[in-house]
């Protein structure tokens, strides 16, 4: 399974999450939403692998949000929708996917979950060898 990384311009988040992925060897495709905007089933995508649906992937930090003169609570969500594709800065970054998870950000705990399972059960098993001496419990 491939990761996609959607970035925006200049993030140091970003900039850590891939650095993370090569460093686990883990491949990932990544894509410029600003050069290659996000279509509107990929957003429909996202926010259904979210907790707390928009409010999970809107930067409320970013200066295309503070220059809006919208109350984004009242928008029906195909105008929303429609806001984040032609606004690609409204959108915090890193958002990281595949077919079964999604991190937005970047989180050193969080992203582990995108480490293969067998990847995963064989650090784990060599973290209880260095420091208990236990393979099997």
């Amino acid at each position: 399974m491939t990761a996609t990384i959607l970035t925006g311009p200049s993030c140091l988040s970003t900039k850590k999450a891939k650095q993370w992925f090569e460093k686990n060897k883990i491949p990932f495709e990544e894509r410029n939403i600003v050069k290659e905007p996000i279509t509107l089933s990929e957003l429909l995508a996202i926010l259904r692998m979210t907790e707390n649906g928009t409010d999970e992937i809107l930067s409320t930090r970013s200066k295309v949000y503070k220059d809006l003169q919208v109350n984004l609570d009242e928008l029906p969500l195909t105008e929303l929708l429609e806001l984040f594709q032609e606004n690609p800065g409204l959108l915090k970054t890193p958002i990281i996917m595949d077919e079964k998870r999604l991190q937005v950000g970047y989180h050193e705990d969080e992203i582990r979950q995108f480490i293969p399972r067998k990847a995963r059960k064989k650090q784990w098993l060599n973290w209880r060898l260095n420091n208990f001496g236990l393979v099997e419990g």
